[in-house]
């Protein structure tokens, strides 16, 4: 505790140009988690990720059964690491992909259907058809639904602005020439602008109608520890300290910071149902627990999506005409303990390890979370004061997809039952 006290507490922000990895600080777990993914020198997303790209489009009529397009899929990703590692060698290669990437064009074309769609009922001829997208990857998605709506409605593709903001700094530099270099070579370049800011940095008004895509993106967004006093339900907040040798310490503390402090009473106020929570068994039953030997004196801790609520404000602040498009996963496997807690994973000589605690050597490891999306829907509108509807992954896609062009001989349709596991929320 000594140390804890003499060590200066530090941010996010306050790391940002720091070429190495901090030692002898002190910070809140959603600071340590920000800098561990986002750091420009160090960080996870500026170091470490490249995604999978198949090449040619998977052509799914030809393949027998789904175990047919794993096969293809294991050996063009073989195929595409084996190319990566002639040129530079690197056993700790972090690869990942997208439902864009491997189901491509055909998943983007959903996502343009569902923008056509809701812009020519409520928006068009009066605005224009505005798309925002945050964290782009390799533009494969942008691409996609500008070749759809060029395409299938050529009157809309002329008032199509698509202008993508790089939620990591450091990844944009690496993207603006390959998007530009994509777009161009499509036809698409006067259509595209590329934002090099992060969203949470955004400051301009855009009183403008648009649509904003979040996909595969709330994972990665920094959450704060709670952990709660099992008699007097008080929520303590987690920190993460790195001594003098670099290792790390976990403390939490009865001092609750504003944001965190927020979260907690936003959702009280905002959702209309119950949720999973560290004190949702009978106090009572708490009690008794507390009285058997070796009884922790605090809760398992919940992990709860604090740069989200802040991106809704966002939203609410500088996007006031905006409509959310947004998906990703509503659980996840092979979880740390806790309450809505992330996996934390590396992937070591192309194989995926895990561990069982978000303070890792930053840089090294993703650190994705889960999506409560009945709570993050409530937290949402009531801070945005829209509408919106929730829908699993597969019933989106049956309702804006042409999903027999994913379909194989056997009717098995992997574009449709993989991502079981995801949902897709949009505003109404």
């Amino acid at each position: 505790m000594e140390e804890f006290r003499m060590y200066p507490m530090v941010t996010f922000e306050g790391l940002r140009y720091r070429k190495e990895r901090p030692k002898r600080v002190k910070m809140l777990t959603r600071d340590f988690i920000e800098d561990s993914l986002y750091n420009p020198s160090y960080g996870y997303f500026s170091k470490q990720v490249v995604i999978f790209t198949p090449g040619e489009p998977f052509d799914f009529s030809s393949m027998k059964d789904e175990p047919e397009f794993q096969k293809q899929l294991s050996r063009r990703y073989t195929a595409f690491e084996d190319k990566l590692d002639a040129e530079t060698p690197n056993p700790t290669r972090q690869l990942w992909h997208t439902p864009t990437e491997l189901f491509k064009p055909y998943y983007g074309e959903a996502i343009a259907r569902h923008l056509v769609s809701n812009y020519k009922l409520t928006l068009y001829p009066y605005h224009d058809l505005i798309i925002y997208e945050m964290g782009a990857g390799n533009g494969t998605l942008m691409l996609n639904i500008l070749d759809y709506i060029r395409e299938a409605e050529p009157l809309v593709y002329t008032r199509t602005k698509f202008k993508v903001i790089e939620i990591s700094s450091s990844l944009a530099s690496l993207q603006l020439a390959q998007l530009h270099r994509s777009a161009s070579a499509r036809g698409h370049l006067e259509r595209v602008e590329v934002i090099n800011k992060s969203i949470f940095e955004w400051n301009t008004v855009i009183p403008s109608p648009c649509f904003f895509l979040a996909l595969e993106v709330f994972d990665n967004f920094a959450h704060d520890a709670i952990r709660y006093d099992p008699i007097t339900e008080e929520p303590l907040q987690g920190h993460c300290l790195i001594d003098n040798e670099g290792d790390f310490h976990e403390f939490y503390t009865r001092d609750v910071d504003p944001i965190a402090a927020r979260f907690l009473r936003v959702r009280d106020a905002a959702c209309s149902s119950h949720f999973n929570h560290p004190l949702r068994s009978s106090k009572l039953l708490r009690q008794i627990r507390s009285k058997l030997p070796l009884a922790h004196n605090l809760t398992v801790p919940e992990y709860i999506p604090t740069r989200l609520m802040q991106f809704f404000d966002i939203l609410r602040e500088y996007f006031p005409g905006h409509r959310l498009i947004t998906s990703d996963f509503n659980s996840l496997p092979s979880a740390i303990a806790g309450v809505n807690a992330p996996v934390v994973q590396t992937r070591y000589k192309r194989r995926t390890v895990t561990v069982s605690t978000p303070y890792v050597h930053q840089g090294y490891f993703d650190i994705l979370f889960p999506t409560p999306f009945p709570v993050i829907e409530d937290i949402y509108r009531a801070l945005t004061g829209k509408l919106t509807r929730v829908l699993s992954h597969e019933d989106f896609l049956r309702r804006w997809a042409y999903v027999e062009e994913t379909e194989t001989r056997s009717g098995e349709n992997p574009m449709v039952s993989w991502y079981q596991n995801a949902s897709v929320m949009t505003t109404v």
